[in-house]
């Protein structure tokens, strides 16, 4: 590598979308806060000393876009660039997701991209994964040659971890686009969803939960601002500060899957919630939650008998501002919302606060029977998917809460057992696995499923298999099917049809258990208040 003549500052507190100053006008105090404002707006780098008119090779960059994230570029020879991940908005602690594209580029230019100020040491680019790729005529994203990638502790960027990565651009007339995790956007969402609204299904309902964060009535953009100051020292950026607030409100959507007979009044409801993307740098979350949803929606006979015996309420994106701008995990307002269950606040986190309204009131219906909370995330230093779990000082309980992680092993011989653990760590203690599972009865199971940024390793083998989109919305549909399994739901589905049967990859060293068994001999910790409901008691089997 070259040598490069400066230390890279560590940079914060920037904005979302907003055109990035060239450094030169920046000054060479690279301490300055305002280092990096912003994502990179088609920032044209030119060799130094350089006057004459732009060509071919002095490359364009651009994370001007939905999901878009690259904060400044140092060129550090003919060859070789410097590039800093914009930090998440109001909070510099998080810098991971990076989403950018690169123009003007000339057939057979070889260059090296570092990636030199990433937040987390630990990550799986030691492993062997590598960033995502694709062009204007290769539209498929695709991952580099892992030969290409290095990760590496970096004397010249204050001996942080850099990731370096060779690429050659073949076509000139080509934009090519770089991404930590294959990207799923807000909008992308939005029109998933409308998609499924055009087929008019009985059976699936959305509604607008409520909005993000936003210019609400009672407040002024004024008070925003005072608010967002003390989030982060802004300074002079402070009008950017006023004009990104104005831009937000958008919809956290739930989404209702099940027979129309379960939801006529007075019906008993067994309910299973289902969120996503509350770290909105997780992409894998969308594509898992995808997969549930498609598999719940279609005339498998699995999925049919699934929604004549269950309530699926599912929140797949439950930070859209954060999905929006590219933050990797926090909100608008710099907030890491899976911290903050315990008291979520109607303003600053109104998405947060929207559901666990609605989960309390699920809760207190006497009808309803809250059986399943799963929140679905990625993990960037584990491999597999696999799962997090509450630690109850019931064990009868702690050992029925592992019933579900169990079969799914067999179900997706991406998810490994051996993987998931069961915790009450403090540092976890305002996560929804943590608070719902301190809330809810003995009879509700509260989990976190974690899925691999990169890749899996199959039982019995070494060699890691790299993620693809579709093999992330397989371990989805593979959680819904677990489902019919843990509520022993076969012979109903064998009535329609006999069901194709399943691979089990991996097989865990404990029986099958029968899982249904007649309603919990233990008292009601809400004083019997939903007694009317025939609640699951699959401990028996252990």
């Amino acid at each position: 590598m070259a040598e490069r003549s400066q230390t890279a500052p560590e940079a914060e507190l920037p904005l979302g979308s907003f055109q990035t100053t060239r450094r030169t006008l920046l000054g060479n105090d690279l301490g300055n806060d305002d280092t990096i404002g912003g994502n990179v707006s088609k920032y044209m780098v030119l060799p130094t000393g350089y006057c004459g008119q732009p060509k071919k090779g002095h490359l364009i960059f651009d994370a001007c876009f939905e999901s878009g994230n690259l904060g400044r570029v140092d060129q550090v020879s003919e060859f070789e660039y410097d590039l800093f991940i914009r930090p998440d908005t109001c909070n510099p602690r998080f810098r991971v997701w990076f989403n950018f594209t690169v123009e003007n580029v000339k057939e057979s230019q070889r260059v090296i991209f570092n990636i030199v100020n990433f937040s987390k040491t630990k990550s799986l680019y030691r492993d062997g994964m590598a960033p995502m790729v694709k062009s204007t005529s290769r539209p498929k994203w695709q991952r580099l040659p892992p030969k290409n990638v290095y990760y590496y502790r970096c004397p010249d960027h204050r001996k942080n971890y850099v990731m370096s990565f060779a690429f050659c651009f073949d076509r000139e007339e080509d934009i090519y686009q770089f991404a930590y995790c294959y990207p799923y956007t807000y909008t992308r969402f939005q029109h998933y969803l409308d998609s499924l609204q055009k087929r008019n299904m009985d059976y699936f309902f959305r509604e607008q939960l409520g909005q993000s964060v936003g210019q609400d009535k009672g407040r002024t953009i004024e008070g925003t601002f005072i608010l967002l100051r003390s989030c982060g020292k802004f300074g002079r950026r402070s009008r950017m500060c006023t004009r990104l607030e104005v831009w937000q409100q958008r919809h956290l959507d739930l989404l209702t899957i099940t027979s129309p007979d379960n939801l006529r009044e007075g019906a008993e409801k067994k309910v299973v919630f289902i969120t996503g993307r509350v770290h909105p740098g997780e992409t894998p979350s969308s594509f898992v939650c995808q997969g549930i949803i498609d598999f719940l929606l279609s005339q498998h006979p699995i999925a049919c008998a699934l929604r004549e015996h269950l309530v699926f309420k599912i929140a797949p994106m439950l930070n859209p501002d954060g999905v929006y701008l590219g933050n990797y995990r926090c909100s608008l307002m710099g907030f890491d919302l899976n911290r903050h269950w315990l008291d979520p606040s109607p303003w600053a986190h109104p998405t947060l606060h929207g559901v666990k309204q609605l989960i309390i009131q699920m809760y207190n219906d006497p009808k309803t029977s809250l059986e399943f909370y799963i929140d679905i995330h990625a993990h960037s230093t584990m491999m597999n998917g696999f799962m997090y779990g509450n630690i109850f000082e019931d064990e009868e309980r702690f050992q029925r809460q592992a019933i579900f992680p169990k079969l799914l092993c067999q179900n997706a011989e991406d998810f490994s057992y051996s993987s998931t653990s069961f915790n009450r760590d403090a540092v976890k203690a305002g996560t929804g696995r943590r608070f719902l599972g301190g809330l809810l009865d003995h009879t509700s199971y509260c989990y976190t499923l974690e899925v691999s940024f990169y890749s899996y390793i199959i039982h019995g083998s070494t060699a890691a298999v790299p993620y693809t989109e579709e093999a992330y919305m397989k371990l989805g549909r593979n959680v819904a099917r677990t489902f019919l399994d843990y509520y022993r739901l076969n012979p109903m589905v064998e009535k329609v049809t006999i069901p194709m049967p399943r691979l089990r990859k991996e097989t865990p060293p404990y029986k099958r258990p029968l899982l249904r068994g007649p309603a919990s001999s233990h008292p009601n910790s809400k004083g019997g208040k939903k007694s009317s409901v025939s609640h699951k008691d699959p401990s028996k089997s252990f």
